[in-house]
Parts: C-alpha cells; sequence; structure tokens
C-alpha cells in the first residue's frame, strides 16, 4: 500500500508542479490570475493517477476487489504524497528563484485591478489587500498550508470519487 503510494502520488506530484513551473516560466509570470483554471486543470489530470493507482492495488493485491473503505485510504495516501510533493517542490522554486512569484503575482494582479476600470478608491481598497495578503504569503507558517489546500481538497474530491467506482469490480475489471 505504501509503495503504490508513493509511486503514484510522486508521479503526480512533480508532473502537477513540473507543468505548473513551466507554464509560469514560459509565460513570464504574465496572466497570473488567468493561469489558476489552467492550473486546477493540470492538478486534475495529473490527480486521475489516484484512479489509476487505487485500480492497481484493488487488482494486484486484493484480486480485482476492494471496499470503499479500504480504496479510500489508498487514494488518500497518494493524495497526500502528491500535496507533500507539491509543496515541497514549490518552496525549493520560490527559493531559486528569489521569491519572484510573490512581485509578479502582486503585478498581474494590479494590472488586473487597473484593467477592470475600478474607481481610485476600489482599486486601493483592493491594493491594500493584496499586499497584506502577500505580506503574509512571506511567511513560510502561512504560505505552506496555503499551497497545500490548493492541491489537497481536489486530490481527496478524486479520491472520493475513484473509491466510490472502483469498489465496482465490475467496472474495468482485472485481466489475467
Amino acid at each position: 500500500m505504501t509503495r503504490i503510494s508513493l509511486i503514484y502520488g510522486s508521479i503526480a506530484g512533480l508532473v502537477i508542479i513540473a507543468t505548473m513551473i513551466v507554464g509560469y516560466a514560459l509565460s513570464g509570470g504574465e496572466g497570473a490570475g488567468a493561469s489558476q483554471w489552467f492550473g486546477f486543470l493540470i492538478m486534475f489530470v495529473a490527480l486521475t493517477l489516484i484512479f489509476i493507482g487505487i485500480k492497481r492495488y484493488r487488482d494486484q493485491e486484493h484480486g480485482g476487489v476492494i471496499k470503499f473503505g479500504k480504496a479510500f485510504m489508498m487514494g488518500l495516501g497518494i493524495s497526500l504524497v502528491a500535496s507533500v510533493i507539491y509543496v515541497v517542490t514549490w518552496e525549493v522554486y520560490l527559493v531559486l528563484t528569489d521569491y519572484a512569484f510573490a512581485d509578479t503575482y502582486v503585478a498581474a494582479v494590479t494590472a488586473n485591478f487597473e484593467a477592470r476600470g475600478l474607481t481610485e478608491a476600489d482599486l486601493q481598497e483592493k491594493l491594500a489587500a493584496l499586499e497584506a495578503s502577500m505580506s503574509n504569503y512571506h511567511n513560510p507558517l502561512y504560505r505552506v498550508p496555503l499551497t497545500f489546500t490548493e492541491i489537497f481538497p481536489v486530490a481527496v474530491l478524486v479520491t472520493l470519487v475513484s473509491a466510490a467506482l472502483l469498489r465496482n469490480p465490475k467496472l474495468l475489471p482485472a485481466r489475467g
């Protein structure tokens, strides 16, 4: 169980973070807000490895039959590994780029606010809130859990659906 969690979770975590970092680097940090949807799409696609990992566990370790609870625990293990790899890799990326993400993100969001034609008072209010949030972002006790919550809820959702589907042995039965 642990081996499968480590393998599939590591692959999922690395695929997610590598794709997001490459996309962020290629865009030069432009459109940081718009790329959030792309980021969640990448997460969802990579987290299909949870389904694959549970299926492998069901087929090879349990003879093609698994209960929801066991499948859920396997998926949770994969989710946890993927989430931790995502967070650790993001932290390393931030250190290697001297935390440039924060400044680029603030610039992109500021440009977005200005483009929306907000009144000066509304703009200043939103910028003050953004600055407060970004000052918190420099604190790892704030940033690490925030980064973890970017991926883990999506992973748990995929885990729930995968466990519910794969408890049915007639769904994609083991070949043998």
